[in-house]
């Protein structure tokens, strides 16, 4: 599909209002989508790291970040209004942090839907990354989220690799 035929999908073509986008007519299939967060820490956050891990008052911040972040993976469709519910099958991280004092947050959600689980892998990477801000503030406020990223999916019409 060209640029110029490309349209945004939740406008209805009668009223070009807000509209749930229709997927009756779409082909149940196996989907998979990967996203990124990536929470710039400073040296002394990055310092308390422990077995892989940095252990404050409120628990463990990595550990924290994965169920946070599986739990709004699930209720996706609760906070972004146009997406569809979905019986999430899958829902893994990946926590890490590199040389550069970054928390790389990679997130993988799969389903067997007539939708792609796009959204949802974005929202578990993204809350994963506020969680990881709000356990580490007390520390310090100079954290950075930097970006939050598809990086693929398959499965649907087309797929993707960012």
């Amino acid at each position: 599909m060209e640029d110029s035929a490309k349209i945004f999908s939740h406008l209805d073509d009668a009223t070009n209002m807000p509209a749930m986008v229709n997927v009756s007519g779409k082909e149940v299939a196996h989907r998979v989508a990967v996203a990124q967060s990536i929470v710039l820490l400073n040296k002394e956050i990055a310092d308390q790291l422990d077995n892989n891990d940095i252990q404050t008052k409120k628990g463990p911040v990595f550990q924290t970040a994965i169920i946070a972040g599986t739990m709004a993976a699930k209720k996706t469709s609760d906070l972004i209004p146009l997406c569809h519910p979905l019986p999430v099958e899958n829902c893994k991280f990946d926590v890490s942090l590199n040389a550069g004092y970054e928390v790389v947050i990679h997130c993988t959600v799969s389903v067997t839907s007539k939708t792609g689980v796009e959204m949802e892998a974005l929202t578990g990477a993204s809350i994963a990354a506020l969680t990881i801000y709000d356990m580490c503030k007390a520390f310090s406020h100079d954290i950075i989220i930097k970006e939050t990223k598809l990086l693929s999916k398959t499965g649907g019409k087309s797929d993707y690799n960012g």
